[in-house]
């Protein structure tokens, strides 16, 4: 027996799963093999230029663990490609995380998607545990830094629909730069943290060397012990308190209650994607289906790439941008260098870096 772990928003937040998984008992594979992940696979422009929500035919060799049919859902292996002009980290995530990534795919609407979320709970054989790491997940739809509330609380409605026993974790409360860690607290009062250890972390650390996900690598310094400002690609610095490094858990219900999207779709229960995206702009003013907006572009890149500076001249440049931060995620530092994601790697070794921020004081 085990359970089934639920990315809620897509992104990088299978990342901050597995890190949620190894905290709440998913521990390394064993008897029960590792834990099963689902995700959407929904990504930043920066990653997939189309930066659309993709579904089994925007992937090929995926591995079909439960067939093709209504109930019947897709995995990811290391050897799974993305067709072009579409771009995925996922198959980069099924090689480094040490889980069974499963792909989330609504296209057909809300209750194909909890057929989805059910077999794939049939599959673990267990209850579900979904993660959303930063906590937009809770959205009264209202707040100003609010980006993307449809993923979420698609995610919501599907589980509800599906029936399965579940609980909702949010990790890191206001670390996606969407909603305030004071705010989040509030809805969040009565909920009995915890915090992980820093061996789930490490369980992570192959995935944090090169993925851009801020709010996992956020969370994952918290737990590590960072503290103070960071610097990040949406402009105002995020501050890690001692809430950041926390996992908290609610019920299902009490999170579909506190989400107005999540409860329309549940109400409604619309019949196709689209029209659960406009149910969601209905509500909240945000498209569910539109671009997340990029509140920060970075410098322009030549046709022929930019070279790595030289470390003093990279850190100089750094301190100046981030303005008093004591540390930059770095996806925060590839950009502000006019670099890419894909850069990090190297910019980690050039930096010295071996933690999920880049420490500058």
């Amino acid at each position: 027996m085990s359970d089934l772990y639920v990315a809620a928003g897509g992104g990088g937040d299978p990342v901050g799963t597995l890190i949620a998984a190894r905290a709440l008992g998913g521990g390394p594979a064993g008897r029960s093999g590792p834990p099963l992940i689902a995700t959407y696979a929904w990504e930043r422009r920066e990653v997939d230029p189309t930066a659309a929500l993709l579904g089994v035919d925007d992937f090929e060799d995926l591995a079909r663990p439960a067939g093709t049919g209504p109930t019947g859902f897709a995995a990811f292996t290391p050897a799974t490609r993305v067709r072009p002009p579409a771009g995925s980290t996922l198959p980069g995530l099924a090689r480094d995380l040490p889980a069974r990534l499963l792909l989330l795919d609504p296209a057909a609407g809300l209750a194909a998607l909890a057929r989805q979320v059910g077999a794939m709970a049939a599959a673990a054989g267990g209850r579900v545990h979904v993660v959303d790491v930063g906590g937009d997940v809770l959205t009264h739809g209202d707040e100003p830094g609010l980006c993307s509330p449809f993923g979420d609380a698609l995610t919501l409605a599907a589980c509800h629909l599906a029936g399965v026993p579940t609980t909702v974790h949010v990790a890191g409360p206001g670390l996606d730069g969407e909603i305030e860690e004071r705010i989040l607290l509030g809805r969040l009062a009565g909920c009995r943290p915890l915090v992980p250890g820093r061996d789930a972390v490490e369980a992570a650390a192959a995935a944090l060397v090169w993925h851009p996900s801020e709010a996992s690598a956020l969370w994952a310094a918290a737990v590590q012990g960072a503290r103070g400002a960071v610097r990040t690609v949406r402009g105002s610095a995020i501050r890690l308190t001692d809430a950041s490094a926390r996992l908290y858990p609610l019920p299902l219900d009490e999170a579909v209650g506190q989400n107005p999207v999540a409860r329309a779709l549940v109400e409604e229960r619309p019949a196709t994607l689209r029209d659960a995206a406009a149910l969601s702009h209905r509500l909240t003013g945000i498209h569910g289906l539109a671009a997340e907006p990029d509140p920060a572009p970075g410098p322009s890149r030549p046709a022929g790439g930019t070279a790595l500076p030289g470390r003093d001249e990279a850190l100089s440049t750094l301190r100046a941008a981030a303005a008093g931060a004591g540390h930059v995620t770095l996806r925060y530092a590839a950009r502000t260098l006019g670099l890419t994601w894909r850069d990090i790697p190297a910019l980690r070794t050039l930096l010295g870096s071996g933690t999920p921020l880049l420490r500058l004081a």
